[in-house]
């Protein structure tokens, strides 16, 4: 097994192949660095660009591509490590990772520009890692990319600074520079991770239930019905509203209540319109325009 010193990238090892037999899918979670820079190494990865570099969305973006005869999936997120993104928002973007790399990801590319990299920086990337799960560390990979050309110092004299030699010592001093890293290379060291872990993806408990809304199979012996109530509820669970805790099964919400009424608040009307849509079942709300008075409908 490839092993690097604290102050050397992890060296190629010719022994290993890209995943186990066993294994047909790898799951990505980029971190770190600006949107555009993340957008490159995903696009790097998939060989293609599937990723849009300029402008940065405001929610996660999942992409899947081939390579040899396994499927890499990749989600990209949005800054979550802005001094100014709200305790709500960032859960919100940890949640939708979540779902879009359930059943969990196997590994954490952490693309970091060196320059940029304060404490304060360093802090926030392990907040959010461990919000993931207390495991995220051993799971983890950094990408060094280049300093800019604005910057007039070596990327050797940023591997100096505390922040920096303290992340790569809490991921098991497993880094990469970016330059020079070939396609190959860059698959092996992210197999390497999984193989690591016996082959085992992240298990982020924290947000089981938003996890839980994409992966659960429902029961052979329920019906239709149940299963619409039951994706209802899984869906309300994981946007938050969470006023009606006795009705979180089916089951109870027949037997104590005959209608569960809910009130949709927020900011973006388009989100919202579409929030009421898929709870409902089909397109009563209209998105295109504001009402001005509130607007109620029911499903049966």
């Amino acid at each position: 097994m490839a092993s690097a010193g604290p102050d050397q990238p992890l060296k190629r090892s010719s022994s290993l192949t890209f995943l186990p037999p066993d294994m047909s899918e790898l799951r990505v979670v980029l971190l770190g660095s600006s949107w555009s820079e993340r957008s490159s190494v995903g696009n790097f990865l998939l060989g293609k660009n599937k990723f849009y570099t300029e402008e940065e969305p405001d929610s996660c973006v999942r992409v899947r591509g081939q390579m040899k005869d396994k499927d890499l999936v990749l989600i990209n997120t949005p800054d979550l490590l802005h001094p100014n993104l709200s305790a709500d928002r960032l859960t919100e973007f940890m949640e939708n990772c979540v779902r879009l790399s359930a059943p969990g990801p196997h590994v954490f590319l952490l693309v970091l520009q060196p320059e940029d990299f304060t404490e304060g920086h360093k802090e926030r990337l392990c907040r959010v890692l461990t919000r993931f799960s207390d495991q995220s560390f051993n799971h983890s990979l950094i990408l060094i990319s280049e300093p800019t050309e604005e910057s007039s110092a070596l990327i050797e004299e940023f591997l100096k600074s505390p922040a920096l030699k303290d992340l790569i010592r809490k991921c098991r001093y497993r880094y990469l520079r970016r330059r020079g890293t070939e396609h190959e290379e860059l698959l092996t060291r992210l197999g390497q991770i999984v193989k690591e872990n016996n082959g085992e993806h992240l298990s982020c408990e924290i947000f089981h239930n938003a996890a839980e809304t994409f992966t659960a199979p429902f029961p052979d012996d329920q019906s239709p019905k149940q299963n619409k109530a039951q994706t209802i509820m899984k869906t309300i669970k994981a946007a938050g509203i969470r006023a009606f805790k006795r009705m979180s099964t089916p089951e109870s919400s027949s037997s104590h209540m005959s209608a569960l009424r809910i009130v949709l608040f927020g900011k973006s009307e388009d989100k919202k319109t579409k929030l009421g849509n898929f709870i409902i079942g089909h397109d009563s709300f209209q998105g295109h325009k504001e009402s001005s008075r509130c607007l109620s409908f029911w499903m049966p």
